[in-house]
C-alpha cells in the first residue's frame, strides 16, 4: 500500500513459554497479527558493515524476528524515517507494504527470520530508492 507509513510499523510481542529445559515462541499461521505466512527465509553469515533489505514491496506484508543476536531495521515512508532493534527472539517486527526498509548493524552470529504473506515476486519489489520516492509520491 501506497499510503502506508512508520507508524504502521510495529514491534510485535510473541510471547515466550518459559520452562525448565528452555524457552518456546510461537508464531501461529492467521493468528499472529492476522499474518498468514507464505514464504519464510532467513538471513545470516552476513559480513561486518553489510546492509541487506534496501528495498520496499507494492504488496507484500513482513514479519522480521532476531532468532539469534542483534540487528537493526531501518524504515522509510518517504517523508519520515525511524531504527528499530530487534535483539529478542520473542518480539518481531511487523511490516507493511510501501515502506522502505533496510536491516543493518548485525551482531556476530545474528540471525534474521523473514515471514511473508506472498511468495517471492520480483515485481513486487521497489529497489531503487529514487522510485520508492516516487512511487509514493503518485499515491
Amino acid at each position: 500500500m501506497k499510503e502506508s507509513t512508520i507508524d504502521d510499523c510495529r514491534i510485535v510481542e510473541l510471547g515466550k513459554h518459559h520452562g525448565a529445559t528452555g524457552n518456546l515462541t510461537v508464531v501461529d499461521n492467521g493468528k499472529t497479527e492476522q499474518f498468514e505466512t507464505k514464504r519464510v527465509f532467513f538471513i545470516y553469515d552476513i559480513p561486518g558493515g553489510v546492509s541487506r533489505g534496501g528495498h520496499s514491496h507494492k504488496t507484500l506484508r513482513e514479519l522480521i524476528i532476531a532468532t539469534s543476536g542483534s540487528f537493526e531495521v531501518y524504515v522509510n515512508d518517504g517523508e519520515r524515517e525511524q531504527t528499530f532493534t530487534l535483539n529478542n527472539p520473542s518480539k518481531a517486527l511487523l511490516l507493511p507494504p510501501g515502506v522502505w526498509e533496510e536491516l543493518r548493524n548485525f551482531s556476530s552470529g545474528a540471525v534474521a527470520l523473514v515471514l511473508a504473506t506472498i511468495p517471492y515476486e520480483p515485481t513486487d519489489y521497489i529497489r531503487d530508492f529514487q522510485e520508492f520516492l516516487k512511487y509514493k509520491r503518485e499515491q
